[in-house]
């Protein structure tokens, strides 16, 4: 299928999915079920990768730091600032493309497969609907707590790493993180972690929902739905970057 067949298609179904939902007690009910299966079950590995990260920034920052003018407050500073931009929003994003990503297609693409979707069609269900709609929901209202844990676990880990490294005091990297604080910065990130939510949820529905075949063509559809889920997130990273910070 070409690129711009895709691409129609693409919107077709969400086209399908954004309809209004035929029984909204069963709607919300999806939506608590999706809330814990994409956002609480991602918990574990967002605040393992945010301690690292928020570690290495430190360390690599302090390290680097080998001018005696710059103050040792930078290391808190660039810490805080490297989770609340990047790390926390983007590199968590990508790697949520790989966890939630990937679960998505492969259970939607099995449904396919064994014929559920279709039973739900010959019952009267917009299927679309029905399976995909409340994953987009639950993971555009879940990933803005992930990301906000993940930049307040990201600079704890920094600040351990930097206390137990001894590379800078505990007094100078808390004032750096407090130091010229731009909120502006967090709705930014905020806004970017929605977006790759949608991404994340609607791109790796579409790939398990249209696979045909067997057990070996949902493995392809959860392998193309990682790969192009996180080359959109990086494009919509560059194309929010440009116009949010301009």
């Amino acid at each position: 299928m070409s690129f711009i067949e895709n691409i129609g298609q693409y919107v077709l179904f969400l086209n399908r999915v954004f309809s209004k939902p035929e029984r909204r007690r069963i709607f919300f009910d999806q939506i608590i079920k999706e809330i814990y299966k994409l956002g609480v079950n991602s918990l574990g590995i967002v605040v393992i990768i945010s301690v690292f990260m928020g570690a290495v920034i430190s360390l690599q920052t302090a390290y680097n730091l080998d001018n005696p003018l710059l103050p040792d407050y930078l290391v808190g500073y660039t810490t805080r600032e490297s989770m609340i931009l990047e790390f926390s929003s983007t590199i968590v994003g990508l790697i949520l493309a790989g966890k939630v990503g990937s679960n998505i297609a492969s259970e939607i693409g099995s449904m396919r497969v064994t014929e559920q979707i279709d039973a739900l069609e010959i019952m009267g269900v917009n299927s679309a609907n029905f399976l995909v709609f409340p994953k987009i929901i639950a993971a555009v209202f879940i990933n803005p707590f992930l990301y906000v844990i993940s930049v307040f676990v990201g600079i704890t880990g920094g600040l351990l790493a930097s206390y137990l490294a001894d590379t800078v005091s505990v007094a100078d990297f808390l004032y750096g993180v407090q130091y010229s604080i731009i909120p502006y910065y967090i709705s930014y990130s905020l806004i970017k972690t929605v977006v790759f939510a949608f991404i994340i949820t609607s791109v790796s529905s579409f790939y398990g929902y249209y696979v045909s075949g067997g057990s070996l063509e949902v493995g392809r559809a959860s392998t193309k739905a990682v790969v192009n889920s996180s080359i959109l997130i990086l494009l919509a990273n560059l194309i929010l970057t440009h116009i949010l910070l301009k």
